[in-house]
């Protein structure tokens, strides 16, 4: 939810909004570390059944993927040159 700038706030209106989009950027990089967290601490407490094992291998695909989309977001953002962007 986008919040309006104070008045008194001496910001120009795009540094605001720079600023706002990037504390949600940290929000989402939060919750992507918190899920890494999660999952990696199911992955100690399962067991080795089959139907575990097949959840033991989701699980760590999910760290892994999350673990590379927290760094691409992590330099796209942080350590971005504006002059020139990222090739896909």
């Amino acid at each position: 939810m986008a919040r309006t700038k104070p008045a008194h706030d001496l910001r120009s209106d795009e540094q605001f909004l720079h600023e706002e989009a990037m504390t949600d950027v940290s929000d989402v990089l939060l919750c992507i570390e918190d899920a890494v967290k999660r999952a990696r601490k199911a992955l100690k407490t399962l067991g080795d059944t089959p139907s575990e094992r097949n959840t033991t291998l989701a699980l760590q695909q999910t760290v892994d993927s999350l673990t590379s989309v927290r760094k691409r977001l992590e330099w796209d953002t942080l350590y971005a040159d504006p002059d020139s962007p990222r090739l896909l």
